[in-house]
């Protein structure tokens, strides 16, 4: 249980940390949420959609369009024209984000994989496997609590 509740420490505290960089930007909460699900397409390849961030969000249509709209009106997302359909509008972060992002949480990134660094391969994959797999279980929900 020491392992969990060192996981559940580390959440409460990153959350606060998103939290003060909502506030220091002038967004709400979900708009660093709103980021993160945006960066974390943008890593992965995959074209990002008002639809598919207001699945990964939990939002309706209305919520996500208002997440979007305050972004873009704070220069932090764009909406562009898909150069494969033009009838699809997919989002990107743009710079002045990803700079702000990286002053905020760049000690803290650059402090893990410092920590990183000290572990041996296999420890690392232990971390990646035990990290997945939590992830796995939270985004799935308990079934049985739903």
């Amino acid at each position: 249980m020491l392992i969990f509740h060192l996981l559940r420490e580390v959440t409460v505290e990153y959350g606060l940390r998103q939290g003060e960089f909502a506030a220091l930007n002038g967004m709400h909460p979900t708009d660093v949420r709103a980021l993160i699900c945006l960066l974390d397409a943008e890593r992965a390849g995959t074209d990002a959609t008002a639809g598919r961030l207001g699945e990964r969000l939990g939002l309706n249509s209305a919520g996500t369009t208002a997440v979007v709209d305050r972004l873009e009106r704070l220069g932090y997302v764009a909406r562009v024209r898909d150069t494969r359909d033009r009838r699809r509008v997919l989002l990107t972060v743009e710079d002045r984000a990803k700079d702000l992002g990286r002053a905020h949480f760049g000690p803290l990134i650059e402090g893990a994989v410092t920590l990183l660094g000290g572990f041996e391969e296999r420890e690392k994959e232990a971390v990646r496997r035990f990290l997945s797999g939590v992830r796995d279980l939270v985004s799935r929900g308990d079934e049985a609590g739903r």
